[in-house]
């Protein structure tokens, strides 16, 4: 191994499993050293400015990866977040990701990404940790919380998924559930919406 190819070996394993050019760049990698390390199969490029290593193990959440990693600060919501609680059973082909209103909207085309905006007030409750990969987590709203969000913005065209993730939902967490659904809606102000999702769930 060349002392070139030495060094750039070293700082990859420096660096996190996902990372970003600017942490690459921050542990002195360049364009030109990440170009090289991709065609010699050390790295993928998974998103623009987004990269995996290919010494780490294998996750089927690349995508939720790479798109945390363009938006640190956006959570995992909507159908793919009822998609990593297993209470929907379609994968969606899009990563569902929150922003709160007011604040940057980012414009991600790969993975394709449907980006919502949360009132400011309520964009942080009920944010969770889920391992998408060994070591690396990436937020996500809590199954309750996504729950009453699939419910009230679902619209007509998403009742039948939302029902159907209530349901899956109810069945297993038992009157615990309800419970939570009756706080998360409470605090989302959406008591209204949920209770005659349940009673047409319960009945």
């Amino acid at each position: 191994m060349t002392g070139a190819a030495d060094r750039l070996t070293r700082r990859l394993a420096g660096l996190p499993a996902t990372f970003t050019t600017r942490e690459a760049r921050a542990a002195g990698l360049s364009s030109r050293d990440l170009a090289d390390a991709a065609a010699a199969g050390g790295i993928e490029d998974i998103s623009r400015g987004v990269y995996r290593r290919t010494d780490v193990p294998p996750t089927a959440h690349v995508d939720l990866l790479a798109v945390c990693a363009r938006a640190p600060h956006a959570v995992i919501c909507g159908e793919s977040a009822l998609g990593l609680h297993e209470l929907i059973d379609d994968i969606p082909f899009e990563v569902h990701i929150a922003v709160p209103r007011g604040t940057h909207r980012p414009a991600i085309a790969f993975p394709p990404t449907k980006v919502s905006q949360y009132a400011a007030g309520t964009f942080s409750y009920a944010i969770e940790q889920y391992e998408a990969a060994p070591g690396e987590n990436v937020p996500v709203y809590s199954e309750a919380r996504s729950v009453v969000d699939a419910v009230r913005h679902g619209g007509k065209a998403g009742r039948t998924l939302a029902l159907g993730a209530l349901n899956r939902y109810l069945r297993r967490r038992g009157q615990a559930g309800v419970a939570d659904l009756q706080d998360a809606a409470k605090h989302l102000g959406a008591l209204s919406t949920i209770r005659p999702a349940m009673e047409a769930v319960l009945a």
